[in-house]
């Protein structure tokens, strides 16, 4: 037996020591350059938005230890998601085996072999998307200073589109990648963020985002590093309208240097309209407050879908003391199942996880989302040490906590179904979050007036008005606080204060014809049909083409008997651009004055 057991001994040496023999050596030519090029290049490239290159075997072997320790902790390439949760479009981690290689490589000392190098991936100007339709950047670099904090500066870009366009996509390049750590980009179909980016003398304005710049209906837009969103199918493209703006607003992470910065941004077009249209749903909590300390500060948010809809995509969004990200979907049939869970939410890498096949939602699932907050001084990421009291805001120091889903419905009725219904939702959220941010700047008059218009959105009146009412106090001098109030005033049925506001409007600026036209429709309202006339007339004779004044006359004109002049003043309405509602109620208001004309 022993004789059996030596030889069998003898038999595995034979035929293992062979293979020792023969291990090769690892090589940056053979088993290097593969790994890099495939998972490191695209952001890690000249003009790329790493802050180095790894396109040569010598800015490779320049950094071997830290490659292998970032990839080793699975750092590097940036995936936050937990493993088994999703399959996502680019959700192609490291293996074990590539992490050897290159830990191996460096420990070896990084050698290069001979043989030719695969090639370095083509990217036609550096853009990973192909060549895009139409870039556009800011026409001047912004100047960062060597200053001690972030900054936040946002531009209106003005996109040169002459007929109404269908974009599949969009690439972002930061311009300069050591300051740049994130975008958030909108569409402005209005003039609103061109203004105050004119009224700034720098290149782009610090500020808030106007309302009016959203995301184009059902679509994110935005940019962390190494995000490039792959472009969606020609019949889920967003619509483009002539005249629009591309609103960018930069983080900005000072590098203790000045540093120039100009982002640029492709667009990829589509040559037919989209056939599909997808709804974004925003959950979380705008009501944040974060004592110090609190080491498990946690906010839950919930939506059960009315209709049929598939998961298209999924965007997590938080600041620096999120530390766990978990979204669920809740089937009716009792089951659940994961969406998305980061265990180890990082701030710096943020993505739009785009699922490679939609996830089938059956009407009555219900959405959730849970984040744990770490406001203590253990959390090596909280930027407030000693930590401080935190509120839900826009800025870095402050904190957020989304969770956006892509939804596509099955029918145009079901998605007009529910996007009734997250609209609502997410403005009764929008309010929670300004008056969280005017509990910590109660002075701030732009706050007051964007939650008032929100609230008398949701049909709420009194908070409108008390916000209008502070914004009055703040700024007594101005003729538009005084209007404001004056309309949310008589929306409320209190229209002996709404002409003592109006009038107050008109004489900070007599020639308002706005004022004139919404006092003369409260005095109408009171009976006073005279001086309802009066200024009627007078809001016409200053802006002719405003509809709702024309139809305010008309029905001035029918309250004392003159049904020729109120139709004759009900057909120039019509000829003028107006809302739907508004042409209803002018034909409906015109179809009676024939009915009683003489």
């Amino acid at each position: 037996m022993r004789i059996a057991v030596l030889i069998f001994s003898l038999f595995i040496f034979h035929f293992s020591l062979p293979q020792g023999a023969e291990a090769q050596e690892v090589t940056f030519t053979r088993d290097v350059a593969p790994i890099v090029f495939t998972s490191c290049v695209s952001c890690h490239r000249k003009g790329g938005p790493a802050p180095f290159s790894l396109t040569t075997y010598d800015e490779v072997r320049r950094r071997a230890t830290q490659i292998a320790t970032v990839t080793k902790s699975r750092f590097m390439p940036p995936w936050k998601v937990e493993p088994g949760v999703g399959h996502f479009v680019g959700q192609d981690p490291l293996s074990d085996k590539q992490i050897a290689t290159l830990e191996a490589w460096a420990a070896g000392g990084a050698q290069q072999g001979a043989g030719p190098l695969p090639p370095v991936p083509d990217l036609p100007d550096g853009w990973l998307l192909g060549k895009p339709d139409l870039i556009v950047k800011p026409p001047t670099p912004f100047t960062l200073q060597a200053q001690p904090t972030d900054a936040f500066r946002i531009f209106a870009i003005r996109l040169p589109v002459t007929k109404r366009t269908y974009v599949r996509g969009i690439e972002f390049h930061p311009g300069n990648g050591r300051v740049v750590h994130h975008a958030n980009i909108r569409i402005d179909r209005t003039a609103a963020t061109r203004q105050l980016d004119d009224a700034d003398p720098l290149p782009g304005y610090d500020g808030l985002m106007p309302r009016s710049a959203e995301y184009p209906d059902g679509h994110f837009l935005g940019w962390t590093p190494g995000q490039v969103a792959p472009l969606v199918p020609a019949d889920l493209a967003w619509t483009l309208e002539p005249g629009s703006d591309l609103v960018v607003q930069l983080h900005l992470q000072p590098s203790g240097a000045v540093e120039q910065v100009q982002p640029e941004i492709g667009l990829f077009f589509s040559d037919r309209p989209p056939t599909r249209t997808p709804t974004i749903l925003r959950l979380g909590s705008q009501g944040i407050e974060i004592p110090p300390g609190e080491s498990r500060y946690v906010i839950r948010d919930a939506y059960t879908l009315p209709v049929d809809a598939d998961l298209l995509a999924i965007q997590p969004h938080a600041h620096y003391r999120a530390r766990e990200i978990r979204g669920t979907a809740h089937l009716p049939d009792g089951t659940t199942q994961l969406v998305m869970h980061i265990t180890d939410w990082d701030f710096r890498w943020q993505h739009v996880y785009r699922h490679v096949a939609p996830i089938r939602l059956p009407k009555g699932t219900r959405l959730s989302m849970e984040y744990t907050y770490d406001n203590s001084a253990d959390n090596v990421r909280n930027p407030q040490l000693p930590p401080a009291r935190v509120y839900w805001g826009q800025r870095s120091k402050d904190e957020m906590g989304d969770l956006w889903f892509q939804l596509l419905a099955t029918s145009d009725r079901d998605r007009q179904v529910m996007s009734d219904q997250i609209m609502t939702k997410m403005t009764v959220e929008d309010i929670a979050g300004y008056e969280t941010m005017l509990r910590v700047d109660p002075r701030d008059t732009e706050l007051h007036d964007d939650v008032a218009l929100l609230y008398m959105g949701v049909g709420q009146m009194a908070p409108a008005v008390r916000h209008f009412e502070a914004s009055v106090a703040l700024k007594p001098d101005s003729a538009a606080a005084h209007f404001n109030l004056g309309t949310a005033l008589a929306q409320a049925g209190r229209l002996p204060e709404a002409v003592s506001a109006f009038r107050a409007a008109i004489e900070r600026r007599p020639g308002y014809a706005l004022a004139h036209g919404n006092l003369g429709q409260v005095m109408l309202a009171q009976g006073k049909t005279g001086d309802a006339l009066k200024h009627l007339q007078e809001a016409i004779r200053l802006d002719a083409a405003n509809p709702q004044a024309l139809f305010g006359l008309a029905e001035a004109y029918a309250a004392v008997g003159s049904y020729d002049l109120a139709i004759e003043t009900s057909d120039r309405a019509l000829k003028l651009p107006m809302p739907e509602a508004l042409a209803k109620q002018v034909i409906t208001k015109r179809a009676g004055y024939l009915l009683r004309r003489p």
